[in-house]
């Protein structure tokens, strides 16, 4: 799925979109024991409880494609009878009505979700009249192309709310407030199947993990039978790997600063484009040639790749490159500079010491006080 895809669900989870059907709930204490169970018509809840729901699930599609949000391939044992994507589609196919599903369903999360304390296991049933798209892009709302079913998950922990004072207006006084067991923002939920080119793609799921980093792979592996992709983390050290083991004890700083221009050129050329924009390996070992690594560093590449990465594994521009800041480091200074003026750093060597030289203009600041006289500075010659 990508951006647009999802914020189109996303708008469902309001009171004038909504067609969600059915919600069923399975709250959890720490020692993993169900303490209830509930199940209703999503449109008879109270209205204060339905926009706390909604809440909760837009926060279940929030965050960014590739970091929070992991579109999960399914293996195709996995689509076989007893596997995890064929219960997930008996499950989504009940409609949420069929209570020893959910019960296997809770059972399932139970086993495999690790958390210290108290949860709830949320899921809701939806049928999404798709509504169809001229042209040019316009949506028809009274010309649907399809109906999109689909169930999605979110485990929320439950905890104690602060302590604190309370006012009593009753008695005009105040006192200790009660602490309520408070739902908080899910920490992992998934969407099945997939919305992809605003159909139903049985054959992903989208998976949501509020720290990216921490994802969960015993309940992905078990619930889901996916695979996990390597984190954002994960994609950033493996390309900071993959470059130092190129250019091994001979990295030039121009080369480095070059990988980094060109990625920054990448991004801005896809920019218009929805699909996340990723590299595979022999797209990094072309953008490593294209930024001035030598050809004899690259003999071994393939190789050092699937070593550090995976053979199929492809790599999310967003998470490998800094778009924020091209920052220069030694152990006593460090240099941030705007990533799209890296030119700006340079290296030379001066009286026989390597230096970094940065051009400047007439605008200079030292500790928030504005040198007016930018030609006064020392000279390095």
């Amino acid at each position: 799925m990508i951006k647009q895809e999802v914020n189109e669900i996303k708008r469902l989870y309001t009171p004038s979109n909504c067609s969600i059907t059915r919600i069923c709930g399975c709250y959890v204490d720490g020692e993993k024991n169900k303490k209830t169970q509930f199940k209703e018509a999503f449109l008879s809840l109270p209205e204060e409880e339905i926009f706390k729901y909604f809440e909760l699930l837009r926060k279940t599609l929030s965050g960014t494609v590739g970091k929070n949000m992991l579109n999960l391939e399914f293996p195709l044992s996995s689509e076989e009878e007893g596997g995890t994507q064929e219960f997930l589609m008996r499950l989504r196919e009940s409609k949420l009505k069929d209570d020893a599903l959910l019960d296997e369903f809770y059972d399932k999360v139970i086993a495999s979700y690790e958390y210290v304390g108290n949860y709830l296991i949320l899921l809701i049933h939806d049928a999404y009249d798709v509504p169809g798209k001229t042209s040019d892009g316009l949506t028809m709302d009274d010309a649907s192309d399809s109906v999109y079913e689909y169930i999605l998950c979110c485990i929320c922990p439950v905890n104690l709310s602060k302590p604190g004072l309370s006012y009593n207006s009753e008695t005009n006084e105040f006192h200790n407030r009660i602490r309520d067991w408070i739902v908080e923002m899910p920490e992992i939920g998934f969407l099945f199947p997939s919305f992809n080119d605003r159909c139903a793609d049985i054959h992903e799921t989208l998976y949501y993990s509020k720290n990216p980093e921490e994802p969960h792979s015993e309940f992905v592996d078990n619930v889901l039978g996916a695979v996990l992709p390597l984190t954002a983390g994960s994609q950033r050290e493996t390309f900071q790997s993959l470059i130092e083991e190129t250019l091994g004890d001979e990295a030039e700083y121009e080369v480095v600063k070059n990988i980094h221009e060109n990625l920054t050129e990448m991004i801005e050329e896809h920019k218009e484009i929805p699909e996340p924009l990723t590299l595979d390996k022999h797209q990094v070992k072309n953008l490593f040639e294209k930024s001035g690594v030598e050809e004899e560093k690259l003999a071994d590449f393939e190789k050092l790749y699937d070593a550090a990465a995976g053979e199929r594994t492809s790599l999310l521009v967003d998470n490998v490159a800094n778009t924020r800041t091209f920052e220069v480091k030694t152990p006593d200074v460090v240099v941030k500079v705007n990533p799209d003026r890296a030119d700006l750093v340079n290296t030379m060597t001066l009286e026989g010491k390597r230096c970094l030289v940065i051009e400047i203009n007439d605008h200079v600041e030292v500790n928030g006080i504005t040198i007016r006289n930018t030609h006064a500075l020392p000279d390095g010659e």
